[in-house]
């Protein structure tokens, strides 16, 4: 129970200081910058990971563990749920913090559009494809899986365990900072859909769904597991020595 609760709150952190950056930061009448974003979003995983007692927090890590690595599947679904649920309240405690400001933007009690979504959700800039808009987010998140793999590798890494957050850290914060501002650099199944189903349910509804086709499927969930599991494939297969990969076991 105690590994579930701790993927509930870490990931509930982790939404709560990243959310709550983006509408500091795109709310507020300053530092509107994409460094800001990128430092308290690389902030926000590092916390959830710290929370979490060095847990996942992201179902894409999950899922890639569980195919690639020993971690059992039958943990996955109570894993998952557990991650959707603490972005559901990651992102309510957001809205409840900032729902006068998105008043304000919007220009109107309880008036909520598509202009103030992406404080929550992720959505990409418009000029990029619907294929260049999954490359990128497939692309960052094999990144992601890759650098984590690195980092947890004690073959070839001897950082104490207590210190991955901080070296998760600089991996989410390089990726925010050189690949994310198109798409948002979603990264986490459980980050995008939790607050994207917080914002359906306070007023903004099925276009947070619907728009660009379906996007919030293809990309922010699709495309980051398919990434998670691209990263560590490539990692497995040309650097990793252990005897719990699947590569390790043909």
């Amino acid at each position: 129970m105690t590994e579930y609760a701790g993927e509930f709150f870490g990931t509930m952190v982790l939404v709560i200081i990243g959310n709550g950056a983006n509408c500091q930061v795109l709310l507020g009448s300053d530092s509107r910058t994409w460094t800001s974003l990128s430092f308290a979003w690389a902030t926000a995983v590092a916390m959830g990971v710290w929370i979490s007692g060095g847990g996942h927090v992201n179902p894409a890590v999950t899922i890639a563990f569980s195919t690639w690595r020993s971690f059992p599947w039958r943990k996955v679904p109570g894993y998952v749920v557990a991650q959707l649920l603490g972005a559901i309240v990651g992102a309510a405690i957001v809205y409840a913090t900032y729902f006068h400001a998105i008043d304000i933007v919007e220009g109107g009690h309880g008036v909520r559009t598509m202009k103030t979504a992406g404080l929550f959700g992720t959505f990409p800039v418009g000029y990029l494809t619907s294929v260049s808009c999954f490359f990128s987010e497939f692309l960052n998140t094999a990144i992601l899986l890759f650098g984590i793999l690195a980092l947890t590798d004690t073959s070839r890494n001897t950082m104490p365990a207590g210190l991955l957050p901080i070296g998760v850290w600089i991996l989410v914060y390089g990726i925010g900072a050189a690949l994310g501002i198109q798409t948002g650099f979603a990264l986490n199944p459980a980050r995008d859909l939790g607050p994207r189903i917080l914002t359906a349910m306070v007023g903004y509804g099925g276009q947070v769904f619907s728009t660009r086709h379906q996007y919030w499927i293809w990309t922010p969930i699709i495309a980051t597991i398919l990434g998670a599991l691209a990263g560590t494939t490539v990692y497995d297969l040309f650097l990793y020595n252990g005897h719990e990969s699947l590569a390790n076991k043909w």
